[in-house]
């Protein structure tokens, strides 16, 4: 059977359409709530370290409970798990409203980072029911899709959030960011979302939490080729964080002629283009599934070339900047969304959350490490802006070698249509 477009998997597909729109709605309030503290740190602080340390708390929230997140989308009910996130976190975002000045900064990034955990419970649950929704044909589609839709939310929800903070104030990007979690939640409400539940999940949660997060690392050993695959993500995040969320964010309060909520949008709004043409080129034209391990690799060395173009071409080229931009994310997003496509075919129902959570929590950990070290050599060094970024341009290219150089013999028990 062959795979449905895009249009026919979102019109035919009803539980899949919910999910997905459901999904587009909350991420582009995300985005409004993202460059509106972006702006207050700045206006408040004028600190680069702390833009760096708002990434690396939201990062560190978003992977801290990765493993007990993952063994909660396997236990309990995925629907359930989103839909009290979005309720929770329509009411965080209006917390935002409170901060008045610099002393409000600390527990304002505190309270961002909680909201990231809320994020992690929700992205977890919906990565891990996409394949419960759709075949097996659609996956491709729908994760091209998904990604697409991801970036599409980023390079909206950027654009606005920024002529929307420059003209009405931070306080309405909150307000929106609060109304979107609602609103997306009412799509939620019919979803129809099978779900298998292993009986070695059953019992006290606790005393059979850690066994079975236990067992999820193992499944994942057990096969060398996932085992690989879910360090694709962070090869690129060990450096793509310090770039995307410090450098870039940088480069848009630096834009000369424009306000830096207004360059924080257009330098987010070039990244989701990126990241959303990506999936879509990779599902057009990389049609090889067996060719896709080496892939990612070549992907993130790809990413890194570009990127380091950008470092040149800061502070001289604008448009030219932020097209390399839009091509260094497009290499990206394509590693991205073929690594989860792998995963979800290789990894059965019953432990596919726990192994999710795995991926995220390991390129949490290199997105915040490599935010950190961004911010804090940004602030206390001479390195500047287009000196930073060909060094961690640099790196991601020697990540990306590595990645590719890591060929484990596939198993036996590796599905035949990989």
């Amino acid at each position: 059977m062959a795979s449905r477009t895009y249009l026919q998997l979102i019109r035919e597909n009803r539980d899949f359409r919910r999910l997905w729109i459901a999904a587009v709605i909350s991420m582009l309030g995300e985005w409004f709530n993202t460059i509106a503290l972006f702006f207050l740190i700045l206006e408040y602080t004028g600190s680069e370290f702390l833009l760096g340390l708002l990434f690396t708390v939201r990062m560190a929230g978003f992977a801290i409970l990765q493993p007990f997140i993952g063994l909660m989308a396997d236990r309990f009910n995925r629907k359930m798990l989103m839909v009290v996130s979005n309720l929770l976190q329509a009411g965080l975002a209006l917390c935002f409203l409170l901060v008045n000045d610099s002393s409000d900064i600390a527990w304002m990034i505190g309270l961002s980072g909680l909201m990231m955990v809320l994020h992690g419970v929700y992205m977890t649950a919906e990565r891990a029911s996409l394949p419960n929704v759709v075949s097996e044909e659609d996956l491709a589609t729908a994760n091209a899709l998904d990604a697409a839709s991801w970036s599409t939310a980023l390079c909206l929800g950027a654009m606005l959030g920024g002529i929307v903070v420059s003209f009405y104030g931070t306080n309405a990007a909150f307000i929106v960011d609060s109304l979107t979690f609602l609103v997306g939640t009412l799509f939620l409400v019919n979803l129809k979302l099978p779900q298998s539940i292993d009986e070695s999940m059953k019992g006290p949660l606790f005393s059979t939490g850690i066994r079975n997060i236990k067992f999820g690392w193992n499944r994942i050993r057990s096969q060398p080729a996932l085992f690989r695959i879910v360090f694709a993500k962070a090869s690129w995040n060990v450096a793509g964080g310090g770039l995307a969320g410090v450098y870039l964010v940088l480069m848009g309060a630096n834009v000369d002629g424009f306000g830096a909520a207004f360059g924080f949008g257009l330098f987010f709004f070039a990244r989701g283009v990126g990241t959303g043409l990506g999936p879509i080129l990779a599902r057009a034209f990389l049609t090889d599934e067996e060719a896709w391990p080496s892939l990612v690799g070549y992907l993130i060395v790809a990413s890194g070339m570009i990127y380091f173009l950008v470092g040149i071409s800061v502070p001289y080229a604008l448009w030219t900047t932020v097209i390399l931009v839009i091509f260094a994310h497009s290499a990206s997003g394509a590693n991205w969304v073929l690594s989860t496509v792998m995963m979800q075919q290789w990894v059965e129902d019953e432990v596919r959350g726990r192994v999710f959570s795995v991926d995220m929590l390991i390129l949490s950990v290199a997105f915040s490490t490599s935010t950190s070290v961004a911010g804090y050599l940004m602030e206390n060094t001479d390195l500047g802006i287009r000196n930073g970024i060909l060094l961690f341009s640099s790196v991601m290219v020697l990540s990306g070698v590595v990645f590719s150089m890591w060929k484990p013999d596939a198993p036996k028990s590796m599905p035949q249509s990989v």
